[in-house]
């Protein structure tokens, strides 16, 4: 039964593993349609498992969570300016991104996990300054919309 039990085990967590992906967000100064100050893709979708890496393409930025903006059992993450930081994926719902630098000037992104957002109040909620906060409430209304 034990050896079942440890089986089952390697099993599901290679499985889990097997189809992990990772998905790569570059920060940008400007992207090609003359956005400035921007995250490479702004409405991440994703899956419990996946890992988010955000690439510094230009300097000065850096990608962190929201304070009170991500699922609950979701660990915050906090990169150092100009260096990529990774953030593993473990729970459903909505978590927003912002560069701490640039985030007033609209330097947001949002997260999408499992089609969940039902935390889309708490994430609305969360203090996010400047065009930060309209363009968080635009990638809300736009998961919203697009749900499956």
């Amino acid at each position: 039964m034990r050896n079942l039990l440890f089986s089952t085990a390697l099993l599901f967590g290679s499985s889990v593993a097997a189809f992990a992906e990772t998905v790569e967000v570059e920060m940008l100064n400007e992207n090609d349609a003359g956005d400035r100050m921007v995250f490479g893709q702004e409405l991440i979708r994703a899956e419990v498992g996946d890992v988010i890496r955000f690439v510094p393409t230009d300097r000065s930025h850096n990608a962190q969570s929201v304070k009170d903006a991500l699922p609950e059992g979701q660990e915050a993450f906090k990169g150092k300016t100009n260096n990529e930081v990774e953030y593993l994926v473990t729970e459903t719902g909505l978590t927003a991104v912002v560069c701490l630098p640039h985030q007033s000037m609209g330097m947001v992104a949002l997260i999408v996990v499992g089609n969940d957002v039902s935390n889309a109040q708490q994430v609305l909620d969360a203090r996010i300054p400047g065009k930060g906060k309209d363009k968080i409430a635009a990638l809300v209304a736009e998961a919203q919309a697009t749900l499956p």
